[in-house]
């Protein structure tokens, strides 16, 4: 159900559960956080990207196996716990998204760092419609990157919203041609790579810590995250780089 194919220094993971419009069934998701973190271990790749099929980025949660279910259950299972290791990945990812990006599949694209979608790609947070909320953060995620009135309304009404108006919103960084999304997103993986690897961790961790911590407090981290890089050898190449005027040549060290 998971594609990877590795392109040093980037490595593009696909869903590929094209019968359900990679709905997203709890072994599917295994295979993806198992993807994910062998990838953010693996030295040679610097920066992942998450795709599906032009037809679909992710069209959901599988609700065949959640139908059944009774609140008792899912909390004594939490089969959403999972999730929250995607969060840990250090490596930058972006999202190249196409098609159906709904429910399930919004919350995981908001999940990665980036979001590259094509022209045809449709977003939306539709739960209400069958009688629940999202629970893989998009009443969170959708607030903080859209502002409370615009997810309101996404989230109650359960519309569907086009890449233009996703991008507008503030949720998509780019939108790109139908048959571009997936290069342009490969395009900025690759732009990414060239930088410090520790340098490139170090700011995905310091803006993730903005959604959690007040002013004051994400200030401080940040502070203390450009000090420690002050450590690296990356930091005295690029530098010195920058002073003899030449391109700096990163190590992640």
């Amino acid at each position: 159900m998971i594609l990877v194919h590795r392109e040093e220094p980037i490595a593009v993971v696909q869903l590929n559960r094209p019968e359900a419009l990679n709905a997203l069934s709890p072994e599917l998701m295994k295979e993806l956080v198992s993807a994910l973190e062998e990838l953010d271990r693996d030295e040679k790749i610097r920066c992942i990207v998450l795709t599906g099929s032009d037809k679909a980025f992710a069209a959901g949660a599988d609700l065949k196996w959640m139908v059944s279910h009774t609140a008792k259950e899912l909390l004594a299972k939490d089969p959403l716990a999972i999730w929250d290791r995607i969060s840990n990945v250090k490596k930058p990812i972006i999202a190249a998204v196409s098609g159906f990006c709904l429910g399930g599949g919004c919350e995981l694209a908001m999940m990665c760092d980036m979001i590259v979608a094509s022209e045809t790609a449709k977003f939306g947070q539709p739960e209400i419609n069958v009688g629940i909320i999202p629970g893989a953060g998009g009443t969170q995620r959708l607030t903080h990157l859209i502002g409370k009135s615009k997810a309101m309304e996404w989230i109650l009404t359960g519309n569907i919203y086009s890449a233009k108006e996703a991008f507008e919103a503030g949720l998509v960084g780019k939108v790109t041609p139908a048959a571009e999304y997936l290069n342009e997103a490969k395009k900025l993986a690759l732009k990414i790579s060239e930088k410090g690897s520790i340098a490139v961790a170090h700011a995905k961790q310091a803006i993730l810590k903005s959604f959690e911590l007040p002013l004051a407090q994400g200030l401080k981290e940040e502070r203390r995250l450009c000090f420690e890089l002050f450590d690296t050898q990356d930091q005295k190449e690029g530098m010195r780089a920058f002073l003899e005027k030449r391109k700096p040549e990163f190590k992640g060290r």
